[in-house]
């Protein structure tokens, strides 16, 4: 039963020793087999990820590192890796959870943020467009009220033309009209002053022919006048 306990315990020994070999052995892999450059890789898809002091879970836990999050490879082993996270802090985790590749969590959030985005200016463009429809119906009903006005002025213009050319030809007739007028009231004055001046040539003619008739018989009855005186003379 001893001998058994000792066995137990010599194998328990073995084992610390092994780990710590196994440690000490870690340590030396990844200073002389670690990659000489800082390269930047990422948290595979998983909740959580414990960044330790030492190369192994024994070790203390100083961060812990979400999915998708990026950190810095300091050193890369085959079973845990030397990093440093963007607030600085170093320490280990496990390299199978390291991806050289971009997690689909983090893929998916930029992806959702560049649909927001998308979303946004959709709905930014959907209202420009509801807005430039409004604007074209605008447009569409001026442009029909001025087409319908430019219509009317049309027709007037030709009314108007038409009108223009009656008065044209009124305005010529009236002229010609007038023209006409003043030749023959001027004509009519001339025929007024002839008209006059026969009157007064008759007027004269009977004047004269009356004085005449008068004058002679006057010279008539003066004789015969005379002549009675004779005869009763005698």
């Amino acid at each position: 039963m001893q001998g058994g306990s000792l066995n137990v315990v010599g194998r328990i020994l073995m084992m610390k020793l092994s780990k710590k070999w196994m440690g000490l052995a870690g340590i030396f892999f990844l200073v002389f087999s670690g990659i000489a450059y800082a390269e930047t890789m990422y948290v595979t898809d998983v909740l959580r990820l414990t960044l330790r002091t030492g190369l192994s879970t024994e070790h203390k836990i100083i961060a812990v590192v979400e999915s998708g999050q990026e950190v810095e490879i300091l050193q890369t082993g085959e079973e845990w890796s030397l990093v440093r996270l963007a607030n600085g802090k170093e320490g280990y985790v496990l390299t199978r959870y390291l991806t050289p590749h971009e997690t689909y969590n983090v893929k998916m959030a930029r992806l959702e943020e560049k649909h927001k985005n998308l979303m946004a200016q959709a709905a930014s463009l959907l209202e420009e467009n509801a807005k430039l429809k409004s604007e074209n119906e605008e447009l569409k009903t001026a442009f029909e009220q001025n087409e319908k006005a430019l219509n009317n002025i049309q027709s007037e213009f030709e009314s108007l033309k038409s009108d223009s050319a009656e008065f044209i030809n009124l305005r010529a007739n009236y002229e010609k009209t007038s023209k006409q007028l003043a030749e023959k009231s001027k004509r009519l004055t001339e025929l007024e002053d002839q008209i006059s001046r026969l009157e007064l040539y008759h007027y004269i003619k009977w004047f004269l022919a009356g004085s005449g008739v008068l004058l002679v018989g006057f010279i008539i009855g003066f004789s015969a006048k005379r002549q009675r005186r004779r005869i009763s003379l005698l």
